[in-house]
């Protein structure tokens, strides 16, 4: 029997985050908006209107090309891609076909096992988006709020080999897409959408088998899911001697199941032709030049120099380099602090991050600032508070937006280390508590650590714990 391995290749749909849609200037992101109030009579598709160019449409998706290294050609065409949909009111999309805003690229995947893959990238063009189809109460409902949505599509080569290389894939997407600001990429509402491409062939083989389309997949997890579930579903078929059909899938995310659709169409099928309405997209050398400007340091560019330049290791460069905003605000704090790196890694990885997905806010949100997390830390390492205290003192400085010095001089947060002060604790809790006084001297010394709780908490937590705990010891030894 032979073994086989599985041929994936992914059609991505960006939505872009400008204001406005692609060709009129109705609200783009409509996610909360009752359905039917962001339209007109352009994204409708009423007699007579003629579509004008979103600029920042082009921009965001150029930008989006060159970080994929991709070529953004100098002349590119809209198109309009006919088919009969009831939430498609003009009775065809524009979008581009032969002659794409951008060809060629890859994205850079890191493998699991170490080691990078190059994914390809056919082409990458521009065009609308269509409505929403919803079935309620037994009727279908449409809303247009989407119609006209600027998206980028972006087609992969065949060169994903495991529902997991894809999963990697669309998340390795994502983060490049708000790296660059371009889209917010949540999928749950729709900005990031993706359609999988997946046959499967003998191990060792060069030559492709017919493929199947599953579209209506939601998130990452979902992906994952549905492509697994197809690869089982076709080897099966094959071992029972049943050809593969090119059919257009539809995964049923509650059943978690795979459902047929339609047979798959052909770009023939679509009927292209050049779009009248709309003049060619003109890219020239400075206009390019100009959008490549923008390209901020990508995210694998990044990761790597923070392993080079602070010494990280690579789990923390990884984490560190999620998001944009988060990798920003770190290196600000390492230049705040001026110190070992690794040691502003740390708290930003165990208190900020931690504050951030408590409050659920973004870390430009923040009101601890990287000059702020920055004094914290060398309050600590100067011993002017204990950890604990600066643990705590972070959420101060979030709540209040007042500086760590302010807050430990007003509130008295300095630790203790006068031994005279310490000592009068100690003597009082050993007055108070001569049960765990007898305790410690029948030989049961590990309740130490009750007592240098009770003193770090009648001071307030600003008590030395090392001081604390060695008059303690020299004290209850007499």
């Amino acid at each position: 029997m032979p073994e086989y391995e599985a041929i994936i290749g992914l059609e991505t749909h960006i939505q872009l985050n400008t204001k406005t849609k692609i060709f009129c200037a109705c609200k783009a992101d409509s996610w909360n908006d009752p359905p039917n109030t962001n339209i007109c009579p352009v994204c409708t598709g009423l007699p007579g209107v003629l579509p004008v160019l979103n600029q920042l449409v082009v921009d965001k998706a150029a930008l989006l090309a060159l970080a994929m290294h991709a070529e953004v050609q100098p002349l590119s065409y809209f198109d309009r891609k006919n088919y009969f949909y009831p939430d498609l009111p003009k009775g065809y999309q524009i979008s581009q076909f032969d002659m794409p805003l951008a060809r060629g690229g890859y994205l850079t995947l890191p493998m699991p096992g170490g080691g990078f893959r190059q994914v390809t990238i056919h082409k990458l063009h521009i065009e609308e988006d269509a409505g929403k189809t919803v079935n309620h109460d037994g009727q279908r409902l449409i809303d247009f709020n989407r119609c006209g949505v600027p998206l980028v599509e972006m087609v992969t080569g065949p060169d994903l080999r495991s529902p997991e290389e894809a999963a990697q894939y669309l998340m390795r997407l994502r983060q490049l897409l708000r790296w660059l600001g371009i889209s917010e990429a949540d999928m749950e509402k729709g900005h990031l959408r993706a359609d999988a491409n997946v046959s499967i062939r003998p191990i060792g083989a060069d030559y492709f088998n017919p493929k199947t389309e599953i579209k209506n997949v939601n998130s990452i997890v979902s992906l994952r899911e549905a492509i697994t579930a197809e690869i089982e579903r076709q080897i099966k078929q094959v071992e029972s001697g049943v050809q593969i059909e090119a059919w257009t899938l539809d995964w049923d995310d509650n059943a978690g199941v795979l459902r047929k659709m339609r047979s798959k169409e052909t770009e023939a099928d679509y009927r292209y032709f050049r779009e009248p309405d709309l003049l060619p997209i003109r890219v020239d050398e400075a206009r390019r030049e100009k959008i490549l400007a923008e390209l901020p340091e990508l995210p694998l560019k990044r990761k790597a120099r923070f392993m080079d330049q602070y010494g990280l290791p690579d789990y923390d460069a990884d984490i560190l380099t999620n998001e944009r905003s988060l990798s920003d605000y770190f290196e600000a704090a390492v230049a705040y602090y001026g110190a070992d790196p690794k040691r502003v890694s740390n708290w930003v990885m165990n208190d900020v991050l931690r504050m951030i997905n408590e409050r659920n806010i973004r870390v430009d949100e923040l009101q601890l600032t990287p000059e702020f997390l920055a004094e914290i830390i060398k309050l600590v390492d100067a011993s002017t508070i204990n950890t604990s205290t600066g643990k705590s003192l972070l959420e101060k400085v979030e709540n209040t937006g007042k500086s760590p010095a302010a807050l430990v001089e007003s509130e008295g947060l300095a630790r203790v280390s006068d031994e005279d002060a310490i000592r009068e604790i100690i003597l009082e809790i050993i007055k108070n508590n001569p049960d765990q006084v007898a305790t410690y001297k029948g030989g049961k010394t590990t309740i130490i650590g009750w007592f240098v709780g009770q003193a770090m908490k009648q001071s307030r937590g600003k008590a030395d714990p090392q001081v604390t705990r060695t008059m303690l010891e020299e004290l209850l030894a007499q």
